[in-house]
């Protein structure tokens, strides 16, 4: 941080505030929005988020770093398991935790545990109701059992409300340290990864329910040398042949349906033209094999 602060200037504060909670609590949507920007994907899907998404937020005093992270499940499948990994990692690293609650779905036993553990290892936790906005989220009582009111928000990240009190409870309980990253930064992940998780979002609105858990998108080009547009080619990977066919659909309409989702999306992240080109693989039994899962992206 340059240049000497004011006198009577707060002390600036960083560190890392994880964002933990069960699938679809809506981490990735308060992500996106404590930021401004489109950095994770949001879909209704169970476990659309795989791995860790940093977000960088910077004020004038306080520089806060969101991590992104799956859904709470615990499952006996390698993917699952490199997905509670993800989940731990945070959990240790981080300064402060936001352990976000759906308004809607009620407070359970998961999240006391998991409240419990951090308080465990000292981490600074608020409990944040999500989806304020929705019908039937005035029916849980806030804050919930055990639960100190000043620990205790309730926000509508898709309106906006009670986001200013959030950030501000957040900078509080973070700890005095300059800048982390550069004031111009919005995260530490390379946009080829960024395209990725845009065409494995396009993918998981317009597929059925079962193939999103198999499928994963790898960027094979990012090529930014043209001055017209950006040349993206990326494969989508499944594990058997059968669902390769859904994925490209009658005639090729599922995957140009993909494609051009995507592409909206990836224009938007740029701020250029993109030429995406998508391909649909067979690798079987990637979801078991947890050096891929590196080579992907999602450790």
């Amino acid at each position: 941080m340059s240049g000497a602060a004011a006198p009577d200037a707060p002390p600036h504060r960083a560190g890392v505030v994880a964002i933990v909670g069960l699938p679809n609590a809506g981490k990735s949507t308060l992500l996106n929005a404590l930021l401004g920007e489109k950095l994770a994907i949001v879909t209704a899907k169970p476990q659309t988020t795989r791995s860790r998404i940093l977000g960088i937020h910077t004020l004038p005093h306080a520089q806060i770093l969101f991590l992104d992270t799956p859904g709470l499940v615990r499952g006996a499948r390698p993917l699952d398991q490199a997905l509670a990994a993800q989940i731990d990692h945070a959990l240790r690293d981080c300064d402060v935790a936001i352990l976000l609650v759906d308004l809607c779905a009620g407070w359970r036993e998961e999240h006391a545990a998991l409240r419990e553990r951090l308080a465990r290892q000292g981490t600074p936790v608020l409990v944040v109701g999500s989806k304020a906005d929705r019908p039937g989220a005035d029916a849980l009582p806030w804050p919930p059992p055990g639960v100190a009111a000043a620990d205790a928000l309730r926000i509508s990240a898709q309106r906006g409300e009670g986001l200013g009190a959030l950030v501000d409870a957040l900078t509080e309980r973070l700890p005095i340290a300059p800048r982390l990253y550069p004031e111009d930064e919005l995260s530490d992940r390379p946009l080829r990864f960024l395209a990725a998780e845009l065409v494995r979002e396009a993918a998981f609105e317009e597929l059925a329910q079962e193939l999103p858990y198999v499928l994963a998108v790898e960027v094979v080009s990012f090529d930014e040398s043209r001055a017209s547009c950006v040349h993206i080619r990326a494969n989508l990977l499944v594990e058997r042949q059968s669902q390769r066919g859904i994925v490209i659909g009658r005639g090729g309409a599922m995957i140009r349906k993909i494609g051009t989702r995507a592409r909206a999306g990836i224009e938007a992240l740029l701020g250029r033209h993109v030429h995406l080109e998508l391909r649909v693989e067979v690798e079987p039994r990637w979801t078991r094999r947890p050096t891929r899962f590196r080579q992907l992206g999602y450790f």
